[in-house]
C-alpha cells in the first residue's frame, strides 16, 4: 500500500481556482460563441467549471475562434440541506438532477459533473459530449492507514462503496456518515479515527495533508466508484452546435474507460449508491476492466476482472455486471 504523508509533494500541482463568476472570453471580438455553464456553487465544482472553461479556451484558440464561458451557479437542495442524509434526498444523483435541469430549460448550453456522481441512466434529451482527461481515480484514507486503525476503529465516509470495502478488510470498524464539502470534511475529521475521500479532490484543491497520516488507496485494496476522477460534460441532444465545440475536449482514451464502467453500472440497474465499483484502463492495445459487487456490510465481496478490444469495452462492462448478479449472486447481495 501506499502511503503518503506529504500529499501536496507527491500529486502534481492542480489548475488555479477562480472564485469570479464573471464571463471569461479568449480571442474577443464580436464574432465569439457564447456558452452557459451549468456548475455547483462548492469549491470543487467551481475547479471543475473553470478547469472546463480553460479547455474551452485551448481548444477555441487552437481552432482560431473565440468562446465566451458564463458560469451558471445552481445551488441545489442537497447543498443548502446538510442536515438531511443523501440517501433520503434520492442518492447521489441528487446534486446532478438540478444543474441537469438548468441545461434542459434553456437556462445554460452544458453541464459539468464529477463522473462519479452521474447516475447510470440520465435524461434521454442529454448527452455525455466530452470526457476530459481523467485524473486521480484513487481514495484516500485521512488520519490513519488500514492496518493502524484501532480495534473497533471509527470511520467517516458517506459512501456505502467504501464502506463496504473496508469493511471486508477491516470488520471490526464502525462507520458513520460525513456531508459536507471538502473543507467542512477536513473540519470534521478530528471527531474520527478516519475519513475517507476521493484523491482527485484532493488534488484539484490543493489540499496540503501535511499534518496528517494519509494512506493512499490503490484500485487493489479499493476499487473506485464508476468514473471516479473523471470529467463528464453533458449538453442537449439536438444542440449541435455545442456538441461539436465540446468534442475538441474529449479524450479519447478516458472516454473508452469512462463508458466502459458506466455501461456496467447502467446494466446493473443502479445508480452512483450502490455497493459496487469498476475500474477500466487502457492496456496496450485493448481494456483491462475490474469491477465489483459487494454486501452493504461488506461480509461477501463479489469480483470480476476481464480484458477485451477497446471497441468491446461497453459490451464486456454489461456482461460483468451480468455475471456479478446472476451468476455470482450479486442479486441477492444487493436485495433483488
Amino acid at each position: 500500500m501506499l502511503q503518503a504523508r506529504l500529499v501536496a509533494n507527491v500529486w502534481p500541482r492542480p489548475f488555479a481556482i477562480s472564485s469570479s463568476s464573471e464571463p471569461t472570453m479568449t480571442g474577443g471580438g464580436p464574432d465569439a460563441v457564447t456558452l452557459r455553464l451549468a456548475t455547483r456553487g462548492s469549491a470543487l465544482a467551481l475547479w471543475q467549471a473553470d478547469h472546463v472553461t480553460t479547455l474551452l479556451h485551448e481548444a477555441a484558440a487552437a481552432a482560431g475562434r473565440s468562446v465566451l464561458v458564463e458560469k451558471v451557479i445552481v445551488e441545489t437542495m442537497a447543498d443548502q440541506r446538510l442536515d438531511i442524509p443523501i440517501d433520503a434526498m434520492g442518492g447521489k444523483g441528487v446534486f446532478v438532477k438540478e444543474i441537469q435541469a438548468a441545461v434542459l430549460d434553456g437556462r445554460a448550453d452544458l453541464a459539468v459533473h464529477s463522473g462519479k456522481d452521474l447516475p447510470a441512466l440520465t435524461p434521454q434529451e442529454l448527452v455525455i459530449a466530452a470526457v476530459p482527461e481523467r485524473g486521480d481515480v484513487r481514495d484516500v484514507l485521512v488520519g490513519s492507514t488500514v492496518d493502524g486503525l484501532p480495534q473497533g476503529g471509527h470511520v467517516a465516509t458517506g459512501s456505502i462503496r467504501r464502506k463496504a470495502q473496508l469493511a471486508s478488510l477491516r470488520p471490526d470498524l464502525v462507520f458513520s456518515g460525513l456531508r459536507g464539502n471538502i473543507a467542512t470534511r477536513l473540519e470534521k475529521a478530528d471527531g474520527f479515527d478516519a475519513i475517507v475521500m476521493a484523491a482527485a479532490a484532493i488534488e484539484r484543491l490543493g489540499i496540503s495533508l501535511n499534518d496528517r497520516v494519509v494512506e493512499v488507496l490503490e484500485p487493489s485494496v479499493m476499487l473506485p466508484q464508476v468514473a471516479q476522477g473523471a470529467l463528464v460534460i453533458e449538453c442537449r441532444v439536438d444542440d449541435t452546435a455545442t456538441r461539436e465545440l465540446l468534442l475538441a475536449l474529449n479524450h479519447t482514451p478516458s472516454r473508452h474507460c469512462v463508458d466502459a464502467e458506466r455501461a456496467f453500472l447502467a446494466e446493473l440497474g443502479g445508480d452512483c449508491d450502490l455497493p459496487v465499483g469498476a475500474y477500466a484502463v487502457i492496456d496496450g492495445d485493448g481494456l483491462r476492466i475490474d469491477a465489483l459487487v459487494a454486501a452493504p456490510d461488506g461480509t461477501t465481496v463479489l469480483r470480476d476482472s476481464r480484458r477485451c478490444a477497446v471497441a468491446e469495452g461497453e459490451a464486456t462492462g454489461r456482461a460483468m455486471a451480468r455475471y456479478l448478479l446472476d451468476d455470482a449472486g450479486g442479486s441477492a447481495l444487493l436485495g433483488r
